[in-house]
Formats: structure tokens, C-alpha cells, sequence
């Protein structure tokens, strides 16, 4: 059916950028929103950014000005760019999708299955 795949985690210490990437796949008709999501341990899992099919973005507070979210909507990708990393943003980071399938034109929202991002400091 439909598949998120992430990839671009990693280990950088503080100051330092990474770049997530995830890949939709499978029959899909429409996306209408993706985003990224982290939960860090022992913490609930939170909407980092997110960007709709119109472009608009939003971020949480503590990533303004430091995260950025883009889309190739051709290739139904979204990235996360993520300069002046801190030790608080390490978490498993997930992909999610508000994705329109293109068997039964059934909504759902899609899961990636988390890349782990950890900031040292």
C-alpha cells in the first residue's frame, strides 16, 4: 500500500546540522501534509514542523529560525534541515502523512518508522 521511509539520522555534536529525508511510496493519489514528529525518551511525541500541499509551514517555537521543512511534491518527499542542533533535540525523529490512497480513495495518516537523532554536547 503506502510506505514512509526515512533516512538521514545520525550522531553530530552541538552546533551541528543534519538533513532527514522520507520517501512516500506505494499507490498513492493525493498528499495533503507531511511533517516530522520526535519523542525523546521519557517524553510524549511532538510535532516538530510541518508543511501542506499549498506550502504553508509551521514549526514548533523551539525549532524556529534553526529547522527547515521542504517538499518535492513531485517525488513525494519531505525533508527537515536542521542547523545549530542542541543536546534537547536528540529523539527519534518519525515522518508522518495525511495521504489520499489511490486503490479506494480512502484518508489516512502514514507513519515513517523513526531514524534516531542524537545531539552530544
Amino acid at each position: 500500500q503506502v510506505q514512509l521511509v526515512e533516512s538521514g539520522g545520525g550522531l553530530v555534536q552541538a552546533g551541528g546540522s543534519l538533513r532527514l529525508s522520507c520517501a512516500a511510496s506505494g499507490s498513492i493519489f493525493s498528499i495533503d501534509v507531511m511533517g516530522w514528529y520526535r519523542q525523546a525518551p521519557g517524553k510524549q511525541r511532538e510535532l516538530v514542523a510541518a508543511i501542506v500541499s499549498d506550502g504553508s509551514t509551521n514549526y514548533v517555537d523551539s525549532v524556529k529560525g534553526r529547522f527547515t521543512i521542504s517538499s518535492v511534491n513531485a517525488k513525494n518527499t519531505v525533508y527537515l534541515q536542521m542547523n545549530s542542533l542542541k543536546p534537547e533535540d536528540t529523539a527519534v525523529y518519525y515522518c508522518n502523512a495525511g495521504i489520499t490512497n489511490g486503490v479506494d480513495m480512502g484518508y489516512d495518516a502514514y507513519w515513517g518508522q523513526g531514524t534516531q537523532v542524537t545531539v552530544s554536547s
